[in-house]
């Protein structure tokens, strides 16, 4: 840990592109917007393809201008070596016939700073865990409703 007592904790983002999907640009601005105010730093960006006849393949963030990755090129370069072919097979397993996906490692920055104070006080970050959105949804709306018929 010697050198990264401020790292924060790191996640990884997969998100699928099923056929036919838009791909907008829309969450672009944002994901930048939150990599240029320092509240994550992207380490890894990894794509992964699947033709109609499923049929996958990995790239990194590697010569993107012709690879149709759209706003995504910003990340050219990004790679920690933390994805590799474990996770394109991962991916590619999920995935329907002629989709795609994007992997992304983040680091959580804003969190660097408490992950540096508990260290410095003696405290271990043992673990990080995130909870599935529907379960949270599931578990606010079920206290919600109990709250209703108590009143």
């Amino acid at each position: 840990m010697e050198g990264h007592e401020e790292l924060g904790p790191i996640d990884i983002a997969v998100i699928g592109y099923p056929p036919g999907s838009p791909m907008t640009g829309d969450a672009m601005p944002l994901l930048i917007d939150l990599v240029e105010r320092g509240i994550v730093r992207v380490l890894d960006v990894l794509f992964v393809m699947k033709d109609k006849d499923g049929n996958a393949v990995g790239f990194e963030a590697k010569d993107l201008d012709d690879k149709g990755v759209g706003d995504l090129a910003i990340f050219e370069g990004a790679s920690s070596g933390l994805l590799g072919d474990a996770e394109v097979a991962d991916a590619a397993e999920v995935l329907e016939p002629d989709s795609g996906a994007v992997l992304i490692v983040y680091e959580n920055r804003w969190a660097a700073p408490f992950i540096a104070a508990v260290r410095r006080n003696g405290g271990i970050p043992l673990a990080f865990e995130r909870i599935p959105t529907a379960q949270v949804v599931e578990a606010l709306d079920a206290l919600e409703a109990s709250e209703v018929t108590t009143s």
